[in-house]
């Protein structure tokens, strides 16, 4: 194993496919922990997952650093011999030399992954249809299986894929051009969209796309599905309404409008006109992001995303609860 590195640069990445891909690309094998039990409270959600290569490199974390290291060594192991490992590390755990000071239990399976074109078409099905996508995972041995191949599921975690976050930021101002930075920061795919704009985008911004289209044409491109969020922020009221009166009637779980709060009641009056319902008018987020007391572009770009993560979050409980007992009665 190499070196264990002195920062966590391995922690921030979110998305472990590019990772997995280099690897089959390289010929290079690699294995998957992934945290399928939390007793108490834990720095990373369940179902969190961190991928080690047969070199000892490692990308995303599984926990608060306390066992990435230990966890690493474990899944290079796991490549040498192909056994899983079901780790117990915190309170309780017959691990005494790593203990977490938060004072939490968690398990961890580990295992190497035997047939690493399978699982990479599952990601990359997700990101091509943008829809979730569950897979089983044995905690005894470790195998993965496509959700409808077993209806056993008691020996089982039921780990949960999903689509980016996907943000579609609609204006040109430096509100705008600052919460495109940021997100890509946060490594959120962005669309920006400037109706009737110039042909190309800013310079030096890593985009998912950029349109120039009309509101009309522009809309009737884009997916707006239940991983996608939508902000006007262009200045421009019925710019604004005529994007708005589409993207509250779409899947979109977060959908938020640049603008003072005088203006409130005449734009939610406006939209009524346009044939929106009162619920759809009240998914409405305005004025846009969470009240921080923000004031330059980069403060009120924090707050917008501040906003998205919340609502997000918020969007996903739902999934997340409709399984919780199913995942924690797999592990019990």
């Amino acid at each position: 194993m190499t070196r264990w590195p002195d920062w966590p640069i391995y922690g921030l990445d979110n998305d472990l496919l590019p990772a997995a891909e280099a690897c089959l690309d390289r010929g290079q094998a690699f294995a998957l922990a992934t945290l399928v039990h939390v007793d108490g409270t834990s720095p990373r959600p369940l179902g969190s997952e961190m991928l080690v290569t047969s070199d000892g490199e490692a990308h995303g974390y599984v926990s608060g650093g306390c066992v990435e290291a230990a966890v690493a060594q474990e899944a290079l192991a796991c490549l040498l011999d192909g056994k899983p490992r079901f780790l117990d590390y915190g309170q309780g755990s017959e691990i005494l030399d790593i203990q977490l000071t938060c004072g939490s239990r968690i398990h961890i399976l580990v295992r190497a992954i035997h047939e690493p074109e399978w699982w990479i078409a599952q990601m990359r099905e997700v990101r091509r249809t943008r829809r979730r996508r569950a897979i089983l995972l044995d905690l005894s041995t470790g195998q993965m299986l496509a959700a409808h191949d077993t209806s056993t599921l008691d020996r089982y975690f039921i780990k949960h894929y999903t689509p980016s976050t996907r943000l579609v930021l609609v204006g040109s101002d430096p509100v705008t051009l600052a919460t495109a930075q940021l997100a890509d920061a946060m490594g959120i795919e962005t669309i920006l969209w400037r109706p009737n704009g110039p042909s190309e985008p800013p310079v030096g911004f890593r985009l998912q796309a950029y349109l120039s289209q009309s509101a009309d044409e522009g809309i009737r491109s884009l997916s707006l599905d239940d991983s996608t969020a939508l902000y006007c922020l262009t200045h421009d009221m019925e710019l604004d309404i005529d994007i708005l009166r589409q993207a509250l009637a779409s899947d979109a779980f977060c959908v938020g409008v640049l603008g003072s709060r005088s203006k409130q009641l005449l734009r939610r009056h406006m939209l009524s006109n346009v044939g929106l319902t009162d619920r759809q008018l009240d998914r409405l987020r305005s004025p846009a992001g969470l009240f921080i007391g923000a004031s330059s572009p980069q403060e009120i770009a924090l707050s917008i995303l501040a906003e998205v993560v919340t609502c997000r979050s918020s969007a996903q409980k739902g999934v997340s609860s409709n399984h919780l007992e199913r995942d924690r009665h797999a592990v019990a």
